[in-house]
C-alpha cells in the first residue's frame, strides 16, 4: 500500500525541503519507488533534484488547477528510483485560485484536490513525499487531506517549539473534518550543532513533548548537507560517505520500519 508523507511546518528554515529530498531519496536507494511532490512556490525541492525549471512543461500548478493529469508532470529524476512533479512561481497564486472557484461552485472540494489528482498514479509508488510550503494555507490543508501521515521537522534550535501548537491544532481540525486517518508519522530533529549545549537541551525538550512520536534519527548541521542542492544532488550522491547521508539512510529506515508495523 503507498504511503503519502507530508513534511509539514509553517515556520521556514527547519529542513521540510532538504529532508524532503534525501528521505525520498534514501527510500529511493532502499528499494522503495518514491515520487516528490514539490507543493512550495519557492520550488526548492525542484531545484535540488536537478530540474532546469526553464524546461518544465507541467507542474503541480498545473495539476491542482485542472490543466493536466498528474502522470503528465511526473518528471523522472536522474536518481534510483526517484520521480517528482516539480513546482514553479505560478503555484503562489493558487490559493487564491481554488477559493475563487469554491465561491463560486458550492460543490467544488478546494480541499481535496491533490488527493484528487493523486488517485490515478498513487498505487505506482510505494511512498509519496510532499514537501509543504511554510505556512498553513490551502496548499497544506489539500497535503494534509491527502496523505496517510505526517512528519514534522523541528529544528534544535532557540524556540524550536514555537508555533507547534497552531500547527497540532491545524492537523486535529484535518482529522476532525476532512481525514480522519491522518496520523503524525513522527517529529524529526534536525540542524543540531553538538557542539552546542542549546542543541543537546532542544533535543530533551521535544522528546519530552511528544514522547515516542520522535525518531530515533537526528539530522546534523553540515555544510556539506547544505553544499548538495546547489549541485542539484541529494546528499546520498553528492557525498555518500558523510554523516548526513547515513542520517537520512537511517531515517528512511525508520520510516520503513515504522510502516511494516502498522
Amino acid at each position: 500500500m503507498t504511503k503519502i508523507i507530508s513534511l509539514v511546518n509553517q515556520k521556514g528554515g527547519v529542513g521540510k525541503t532538504t529532508t524532503s529530498i534525501n528521505l525520498a531519496s534514501s527510500l529511493g536507494k532502499l528499494g522503495k519507488k518514491s515520487l516528490i511532490i514539490d507543493l512550495d512556490p519557492q520550488g526548492n525541492a525542484t531545484t535540488g533534484l536537478g530540474v532546469n525549471k526553464g524546461a518544465i512543461e507541467y507542474s503541480i500548478y498545473d495539476v491542482l488547477n485542472g490543466t493536466c493529469e498528474a502522470k503528465k508532470a511526473i518528471r523522472k529524476t536522474g536518481f534510483t528510483n526517484l520521480s517528482i512533479i516539480p513546482a514553479t512561481i505560478n503555484l503562489a497564486g493558487l490559493d487564491i485560485e481554488l477559493l475563487e472557484r469554491g465561491y463560486q461552485n458550492a460543490t467544488f472540494k478546494k480541499n481535496e484536490q491533490l488527493r484528487n489528482a493523486l488517485l490515478p498514479v498513487r498505487d505506482n509508488y510505494d511512498y509519496i513525499i510532499i514537501d509543504c510550503p511554510p505556512s498553513l494555507g490551502l496548499l497544506t490543508t489539500n497535503a494534509l487531506v491527502a496523505s496517510n501521515s505526517v512528519i514534522i521537522p523541528v529544528q534544535c534550535e532557540f524556540f524550536a517549539l514555537e508555533g507547534i501548537t497552531q500547527l497540532l491544532n491545524t492537523i486535529i481540525m484535518t482529522q476532525t473534518r476532512l481525514n480522519p486517518n491522518l496520523k503524525i508519522e513522527g517529529v524529526l530533529l534536525t540542524l543540531l550543532d553538538s557542539r552546542t549545549n542549546l542543541g543537546l537541551e532542544v533535543v530533551e525538550e521535544v522528546r519530552k513533548f511528544f514522547k515516542d512520536k520522535v525518531f530515533n534519527t537526528i539530522i546534523p548541521r553540515l555544510i556539506r548537507l547544505v553544499e548538495a542542492p546547489s549541485h542539484g544532488e541529494p546528499i546520498n550522491e553528492y557525498d555518500p560517505e558523510s554523516r548526513a547521508a547515513l542520517a537520512y539512510t537511517n531515517l528512511a529506515k525508520e520510516v520503513i520500519e515504522r510502516n511494516g508495523n502498522e
